[in-house]
């Protein structure tokens, strides 16, 4: 099943009209984008990734606690995997995990029967940290939610797999025009095709992609030896 066929039976279910012309750009590469631009433009127009031992325990650890399902009791239901999406920012992904509780004030949603409130939650790996890029992810899907469902959400949590610890985030404007500012920025490297130039950082000492992205590399010799790559890897298929 293709990418649009996919999202066109997620939205089916969610009870939205279907679109088969639009592209949705993954909302988990707003992460990426705001860790990295440049990661997240090799990803999107060159797929390109690689994985190193923190990349593996993250993949690892969200794959043994996520499959998708509901959990009921009583007024509080927590929907795991569940989809989501925007118009209106042309994105598209998947929540960790809703939070739904009883609230006649609240919305309505499919998977239950009664109004509820909704706070998603985002499952991190590794130790507590103060990450912006965590923060867009879950203010993202916030704002899909509240789309989709006409509703309001004020506040979702991070909570860290390994260190077992939850932490409340505010959704405020400031986080969500930070939102909307890295969809603009993804949506740009996606229309143009653009590669943005490597600036090296802290952050490259960390990142699984250091060796393909070369950030210490001058353009033209990083160039080169991309080509010398491109041309191995024909030599190596024929």
């Amino acid at each position: 099943m293709g990418k649009l066929s996919g999202m066109n039976c997620r939205r089916e279910k969610a009870g939205l009209p279907v679109d088969d012309e639009q592209e949705y750009l993954p909302l988990s590469w707003l992460s990426q984008a705001d860790y990295c631009l440049r990661r997240a433009a090799l990803l999107l127009n060159e797929r390109v990734w690689v994985e190193n031992v923190e990349t593996a325990k993250g993949r690892a650890e969200h794959e043994r606690v996520h499959t998708q399902r509901v959990e009921r009791r009583g007024d509080f239901v927590k929907l795991y995997e569940n989809s989501v999406f925007s118009d209106e920012m042309q994105i598209s992904g998947k929540c960790d995990c809703i939070e739904a509780v009883r609230d006649e004030n609240g919305c309505t949603i499919p998977t239950v029967d009664f109004p509820v409130r909704l706070l998603p939650v985002e499952y991190k790996h590794g130790k507590i940290r103060d990450e912006s890029e965590y923060k867009i992810q879950l203010c993202a899907e916030a704002m899909c939610l509240e789309e989709m469902y006409h509703t309001t959400i004020p506040a979702g949590a991070l909570f860290y797999i390994t260190a077992h610890r939850r932490v409340d985030v505010e959704l405020d404007e400031a986080l969500r025009e930070q939102v909307r500012q890295t969809v603009q920025k993804l949506w740009k490297v996606r229309r143009e095709m653009l590669i943005p130039s490597a600036t090296y950082g802290p952050k490259c000492k960390r990142c699984s992609m250091q060796e393909y992205c070369m950030p210490k590399v001058k353009t033209s010799a990083k160039e080169y030896c991309k080509a010398l790559l491109l041309e191995a890897e024909r030599v190596e298929t024929e």
